[in-house]
């Protein structure tokens, strides 16, 4: 397989930008409607929908007793984990705890010398729900990636939905990830229907706040249909990475790192955009030699011949243009001198500078979140953070003093509105007689 080298100008970045959108799950419609039977199924019955669909579609039998995983359970997979990986995941989870540790608010007030106080109140969220894959997709790092900006936070409750295997066991190495990171409970429930008992509560299963985590379509459109009976983190689309390198990119790195998001699923795209034709076209022949040595390669040449690109731009100008308007989940600045390029990026989910830090890095190790925004929302939205896991409320405390020096302004505000009982919320308090 040869990855085909094109021109960047406005007509190629045009019809990529076209062709990566059709990956969203907002182009899913033709799931809706089963999506929206399992919800409205789970939403009336609770559990009964919750254990009929878990038999329908994991092939297991689950009771009220057997849905929450168990301490003998975990002990179990805590003894069938190899004990150099529950090391590794406790390393990491230094690394991404201190770094959300970083992103906590705190409440603030002020005042002024009238005996007027505002503020802003930080408080937690009560119970979060986490959503966790199973079968062939176990991520281990998925785990520690939203859990911890909640525990940081401060949640009260986090919980974890997960589907059973054919024998009702959940991922060992899910499980020790869960624990290691703080989780409260664990439930064997998948899919839609995981994700409905956590909007909306079942007999066995709490009511959360937010649901967070990652999963396949069901599960996606499941979560934007609940959205507003609790809050979501974002509708996820297929992983990606963009590359913006120049000549003095080593090839073979930049060919690994296209590749390692290309294994995540046909529909992953992986973009190189270079001002270096030369560059580019030793990237395709290093993809070439690379391809037979990896495990997925079959899923790999499906993604790249889907959405793999080889962009040459005329120079390194156009190509920061056409990075800012893809606006990569992933982003990395493989040139002479990434930081300054990097003050010219408006727009990525995570960005790696320089060839030593390559994409798995924050997958797995190095503290930032992965769970990052796709499909081009990066031009609105940001990385899984400590943010999501908190509200702010405003405070407001008026004395009469300061209240009666502006109280004049307010009502010809709420006049000018028409919402005579506004103003006469204000002109009460200053009324000297009573009508």
């Amino acid at each position: 397989m040869s990855m085909k080298i094109m021109e960047l100008n406005p007509d190629t970045t045009a019809g990529l930008l076209e062709r990566l959108l059709q990956r969203s799950p907002n182009q899913y419609g033709e799931y809706e409607q089963r999506v929206a039977e399992v919800v409205e199924a789970v939403k009336k019955e609770g559990d009964a929908a919750l254990f009929s669909y878990t038999e329908r579609f994991d092939h297991v039998r689950l009771d009220q007793k057997s849905i929450r995983v168990s301490e003998a359970e975990i002990k179990e997979a805590y003894a069938s984990v190899d004990p150099k990986l529950k090391d590794v995941i406790q390393k990491a989870l230094v690394n991404i705890r201190d770094f959300h540790s970083r992103q906590r608010q705190n409440s603030w007030f002020t005042t002024r010398e009238d005996g007027s106080m505002l503020g802003q109140k930080v408080t937690p969220l009560d119970r979060v729900g986490v959503y966790v894959p199973g079968g062939k997709a176990v991520y281990p790092s998925s785990v520690l990636m939203n859990v911890v900006p909640a525990k940081v936070a401060g949640v009260g409750q986090i919980i974890m939905a997960t589907p059973p295997d054919a024998a009702g066991n959940v991922c060992a190495t899910t499980l020790v990830a869960a624990r290691e990171a703080g989780v409260d409970a664990v439930y064997k429930v998948g899919g839609a229907q995981a994700v409905t008992a956590m909007a909306f509560g079942t007999q066995s299963v709490p009511k959360v706040d937010k649901i967070v985590g990652p999963g396949n379509i069901y599960v996606a459109l499941a979560k934007k249909a609940v959205f507003g009976h609790v809050s979501i983190d974002s509708i996820a689309g297929p992983s990606e990475i963009l590359v913006l390198a120049d000549e003095t990119a080593d090839p073979r790195y930049v060919a690994a790192d296209l590749l390692s998001q290309a294994e995540h699923d046909e529909m992953a795209s992986a973009i190189l955009i270079t001002d270096s034709r030369e560059l580019a076209e030793k990237v395709a022949a290093k993809i070439e030699s690379f391809l037979p040595r990896l495990s997925r390669s079959a899923i790999i040449q499906k993604s790249l011949e889907n959405y793999g690109y080889l962009l040459v731009a005329p120079d390194m100008d156009t190509a920061i243009d056409a990075v800012n308007e893809i606006a990569s989940e992933h982003l990395e600045i493989v040139t002479k001198d990434p930081f300054a390029v990097m003050t010219k990026i408006r727009h990525a989910g995570a960005i790696f500078l320089g060839e030593y830090s390559s994409e798995p890095l924050g997958d797995y190790f190095a503290g930032p979140n992965h769970v990052l925004p796709t499909n081009g929302t990066a031009k609105f939205f940001s990385a899984l953070s400590v943010d999501d896991f908190i509200k702010k409320s405003s405070i407001i405390s008026y004395s009469r003093e300061a209240l009666e020096a502006v109280y004049p302004d307010i009502v010809t505000f709420a006049e000018c509105e028409q919402l005579t009982a506004h103003a006469n919320s204000i002109r009460v308090r200053f009324d000297e007689v009573e009508e």
